[in-house]
């Protein structure tokens, strides 16, 4: 997907080593725009130079930032970067997450903790810190915020009730920053995710039946891909979606409509 729509924009998306975060990032690269890649450290090194090698052959620039997105550093860090190696920041795809699934009854408080830290605290510190870089631009003024929440910020799940409060948290941030920062010409939006095939739930989706299931729950008959989420995120991030903020779009095969 190549239409220029992010022509000369900077564009910084968090949790970009692998998943969604990747292809948002690698289309990004393909519609013109220079990209600030984060990643979580050491550990996704390897992945993340993929992203980094994929985004410079469609002719992007790129800087790496790695780093805790729970850590309100790492926020700073992303915004630096973008500054000192292109003067701005047009664009944030807020992505980073975690979904270790668990039962409820014996969901231990440290998890409990680690997933808000990482899902709704991390968004809240990267979007607070470019939204106060994006204010004091000028030529042009504004920009865009897009949250990759989920299909759970409307469903709850039995072994998710740590992760779905964030995603609706995640929603809510948007519609609030969509007010306090419109007069800025900051537009805030999310994109809700249905069951797209990541690590995050490769383990789940292995299971024959649950797999099943969730493919019988959507009617177009499949699960999602991370590409599948690269126009939605795209359409928000550009000037396309110009009048809109404070909106959200499922991106679900239809799973949420279904009473199948």
């Amino acid at each position: 997907m190549s239409f220029g729509l992010l022509k000369g924009k900077v564009v910084a998306i968090t949790g970009c080593s692998t998943g969604i975060g990747r292809s948002i990032a690698i289309g990004a690269a393909r519609n013109g725009a220079n990209v600030v890649l984060h990643h979580v450290g050491e550990s996704t090194a390897s992945d993340i130079a993929s992203v980094e090698s994929e985004c410079s052959k469609a002719g992007a620039k790129t800087v790496i930032v790695p780093g805790d997105i729970a850590e309100p550093a790492t926020a700073s860090a992303i915004v630096s970067a973008a500054v000192s190696s292109f003067s701005r920041i047009d664009v944030l795809i807020s992505n980073a997450g975690i979904c270790p699934f668990h039962t409820f009854l014996d969901l231990p408080h440290p998890l409990w903790k680690r997933v808000q830290d990482v899902n709704l605290n991390g968004a809240f510190y990267v979007v607070q810190a470019v939204a106060n870089q994006m204010a004091k631009q000028e030529n042009p003024k504004g920009g865009s915020i897009v949250a990759i929440s989920s299909i759970s910020a409307l469903m709850g799940g039995g072994e998710q009730a740590h992760y779905t409060p964030t995603k609706a948290g995640l929603k809510s941030l948007m519609e609030s920053c969509a007010i306090a920062l419109g007069p800025m010409g900051i537009r805030c939006n999310s994109v809700l995710p249905g069951t797209i095939e990541t690590n995050i739930n490769k383990e789940d989706l292995s299971d024959p039946v649950k797999r099943a299931d969730q493919i019988r729950r959507a009617p177009l008959g499949r699960l999602g891909l991370p590409e599948d989420l690269v126009g939605p995120a795209l359409f928000f991030a550009s000037d396309l979606s110009s009048y809109c903020t404070g909106a959200s779009v499922l991106v679900d095969g239809g799973m949420a409509i279904s009473l199948q």
